[in-house]
């Protein structure tokens, strides 16, 4: 994300104090490119932050004191645009399709890394949907039942959850070898530590473990084809 741009307007929403106070400490690290507009615990706490706040997108947890918080969202669309990220520690595909076909424009689960939630919250953001990798194979055979998924291998599922940003930055790294992490973070228009951070991310995510690692991996697997640079 360039950093000069507009901060992204997130309001945090979680019936937990304790989650709460963490999750805006999080969005607060990532200052500038994000900035906490409003939180609420409760859903007619959310419907009136969030026509007060004007979010651009909405971190909210499923359960709300019990009930499910899905029956806001139709409420939420009438009073802003923001985009509605679930946070949640559900597992189960089912209640992330109804997430889904509620309006919701990702799922991502409580347990994951700080810098994967920063990540959903961007990638939601930018127009993209946010599904977690683990539960991708649930999600297609749900939302299309009639269709014969595709058998992938470890690493095809690892490149298949990759985001628009991660591929983006993969392909920087394969144009420019040798370069330092400074210079990739000037090409990428972002701070030196926010890529070490989306970098860890990509090892995690590809089961790598530096950048020599995910620089034979992607040149593997052809990933430094297609698209445009940064």
């Amino acid at each position: 994300m360039n950093e000069t741009a507009a901060p992204i307007r997130v309001m945090l929403v979680d019936d937990h104090k304790a989650i709460l106070w963490g999750l805006q400490r999080l969005v607060e690290s990532a200052a500038p490119a994000m900035e906490v507009v409003a939180t609420a615990a409760s859903s007619n706490e959310l419907l009136a932050g969030a026509k007060r706040a004007r979010p651009h997108v909405v971190l909210l947890d499923l359960d709300l004191n019990g009930e499910s918080s899905l029956a806001s969202l139709p409420y939420l669309r009438q009073l802003c645009e923001a985009r509605v990220l679930i946070l949640t520690g559900d597992r189960h595909p089912a209640s992330h399709r109804a997430a889904i076909s509620a309006g919701a424009r990702g799922v991502v689960l409580k347990d994951e890394p700080a810098e994967v939630v920063l990540q959903a919250i961007e990638h939601v953001h930018a127009g993209g949907l946010w599904l977690d990798q683990r539960l991708m194979d649930g999600m297609l055979s749900l939302i299309a039942p009639n269709m014969e998924a595709p058998v992938m291998d470890d690493s095809e599922r690892r490149i298949a959850a990759l985001t628009a940003r991660e591929r983006s930055i993969i392909r920087t790294l394969l144009a420019s070898p040798g370069a330092r992490t400074a210079d990739i973070a000037a090409l990428l228009q972002v701070g030196e530590h926010t890529l070490r951070n989306q970098l860890s991310a990509l090892y995690e995510k590809l089961g790598v473990r530096n950048r020599i690692d995910l620089f034979a991996f992607a040149s593997e697997h052809g990933l430094g084809e297609g698209g445009e640079q940064p």
